[in-house]
């Protein structure tokens, strides 16, 4: 048994022993971080806290061995994020998100502000390890990462000061999480918030929202409108929408085109917003209950998956489904959410296209866009590659800032998370195709942040208990806990009290601001909404930029 003894032993090296050890430290890092404290869980962050017990008890890895499975998985992690965010980047900053995306950079900048007056006040405890203390205080595992890449840049032999980062990191993370939690309850009892009034709020502007297709059929009854065409009923209603199909008095059931007339009597299927449903009543006629797809027709209602590729960024005007097709198109499944399918819709890969006519025509269309389950499942490895070895080129650009000694670049980190976001965006116009399927994109972003945790766990494991153990993790953790706790709450009352935002906005304003999944799940379970978490998609892409270049930026101005 001596050759199980040698392959388990702390301090083997070899390549078996490596892959036992970060095999073993990761499903138990992961089985543990599914246990429920108070309806919360940790989550995969488990992974650190055990790759620092085996560190502890003599565990170890090569180094050049530690340094790659850390920095590429770092960069898988970043990268399926920036693909994930991506598309929602720039629009995050129009309307409301424009508010929301303000309190995130006052969060963010406050954290900062918080961090250099603990430095200046204290004087006994190193930014390195407050940088460290910060990323564990704001649960931003991204980060960590992006200052210990900016520490080695600065010395590239301190492998003890980006330890030191670790340690801070897993002394705070732990009320890092609970803070979050607990920022939400303060500002409800501040306010003295109602969470019935909050929902009941989010469910009537849910209700009204202009983006979600509200289908409604109608019954001609206004003779002012019969005899005019579609184009005239657009000019006349002003306002986006779709007219399905046409039942004339003879029961026929068409696919209307701009030269359609109405005449009365005629019934008809309308997509258009939930608000301007008065206008076509008023215009129209009465609203009608009608099953269209039981009355007999030749027109038949078909949802049409864009996989081929070469349609990926083009609009839907541009299609000419009517002329080409004689179809409608009325409407567009995006990652679970229906848009109002307008001419001037881009389609991504991935998008369920609504379209009404014969079965024939749907079927010529299903094979020119692709229509493809399969070609979904394959993944799409040369984006893959192209954006890591950009987003590395990217980020190895030296920047340079005045009065800093050595040019921050955006590093492992920075690099791939910008080009991902540039080419989940606008990938389409130089023929990348940027989708990836929910659970392969879930697989390696799992795969990626488990191997970063790992290998920062084996590597600070030797003297975390050490240093934390004592008064100065005590201060470490009294530090991440003030670091988590003001910003949030000063952030909660400019929300609330300024500008009236709803409590469950600030939930998930707060889970995004710290990029923390576990508050996000806490605010979805308690308040049975998703309002949270469109609040969190808001935030989430500048708030991960923000703290990325701010980790780097410390550590440049002040290690």
């Amino acid at each position: 048994m001596e050759w199980i003894v040698q392959l388990l032993q702390p301090g083997n090296t070899g390549l078996a022993s490596t892959i036992l050890l970060y095999s073993f430290v990761i499903a138990f890092g992961v089985y543990l971080g599914k246990m429920k404290i108070g309806g919360v869980s940790l989550g995969v962050t488990f992974v650190l806290f055990v790759g620092l017990l085996l560190g502890h008890f003599g565990y170890k890895v090569n180094e050049n061995v530690l340094h790659f499975i850390r920095d590429f998985g770092l960069i898988l992690f970043i990268f399926s994020i920036g693909l994930q965010v991506g598309p929602g980047f720039f629009s995050s900053f129009k309307k409301g998100g424009m508010r929301l995306n303000a309190l995130a950079a006052i969060i963010v900048a406050i954290n900062v502000i918080i961090v250099i007056m603990i430095y200046y006040i204290d004087g006994n405890t190193s930014i390195t390890a407050l940088v460290g203390v910060m990323s564990g205080a704001v649960t931003n595992t991204p980060g960590l990462g992006a200052a210990q890449q900016a520490i080695l840049q600065v010395h590239p032999d301190a492998y003890n000061l980006s330890e030191e980062m670790a340690m801070g990191y897993a002394a705070a993370y732990p009320l890092g999480v609970i803070g979050i939690i607990l920022s939400m309850f303060i500002i409800k009892a501040v306010f003295r918030i109602k969470m019935e009034d909050e929902i009941k709020e989010i469910e009537d502007d849910m209700n009204d929202n202009q983006l979600k297709p509200h289908i409604v059929s109608f019954e001609v009854t206004n003779p002012l409108i019969a005899g005019k065409n579609l184009q005239q009923l657009h000019e006349i209603i002003n306002c986006n929408f779709v007219i399905s199909r046409v039942k004339d008095q003879e029961g026929n059931v068409i696919i209307p085109n701009s030269d359609t007339t109405l005449q009365l009597n005629d019934k008809v299927i309308i997509v258009m917003s939930a608000q301007d449903e008065h206008k076509f009543v008023a215009v129209i006629g009465p609203e009608i209950d009608m099953d269209w797809e039981a009355t007999p027709s030749p027109v038949v209602s078909r949802r049409i998956l864009v996989t081929n590729s070469h349609y990926n960024g083009v609009s839907i005007g541009s299609l000419r489904l009517r002329a080409g097709y004689n179809l409608n198109a009325t409407r567009v499944n995006r990652a679970g959410v229906d848009l109002l399918a307008s001419p001037g819709l881009r389609l991504q890969v991935g998008d369920r296209i609504t379209v009404v006519g014969q079965e024939a025509d749907t079927r010529r269309l299903g094979e020119k866009l692709g229509n493809s389950m399969k070609r979904l499942n394959e993944p799409n490895m040369v984006t893959l590659f192209v954006g890591i070895f950009l987003g590395i080129l990217v980020g190895s650009i030296p920047i340079a800032f005045p009065g800093v000694s050595v040019p921050m670049k955006l590093g492992l980190a920075g690099g791939p998370l910008v080009v991902a976001i540039l080419i989940s965006r606008f990938g389409y116009k130089i023929k990348l195709v940027t989708y990836t399927s929910s659970s392969a994109s879930l697989l390696m972003r799992e795969i990626g942040i488990c191997l970063f945790l790992a290998s920062v766990g084996i590597a600070s494991g030797a003297g975390f208990a050490d240093t934390v153990f004592n008064l100065t993790g005590m201060w470490w953790v009294i530090w991440g806990f003030i670091i988590t706790v003001v910003p949030l709450i000063i952030a909660g009352c400019i929300g609330r009290g300024v500008w009236k935002i709803n409590i469950l906005t600030i939930m998930g304003l707060f889970g995004g601001g710290m990029t923390d999944p576990p508050a996000l799940a806490y605010a979805n379970n308690s308040t049975g909404s998703d309002a949270p978490a469109v609040a969190y998609s808001t935030v989430y892409p500048l708030t991960m930029f923000l703290r990325v270049v701010a980790a780097q930026i410390l550590v440049l101005c002040f290690a």
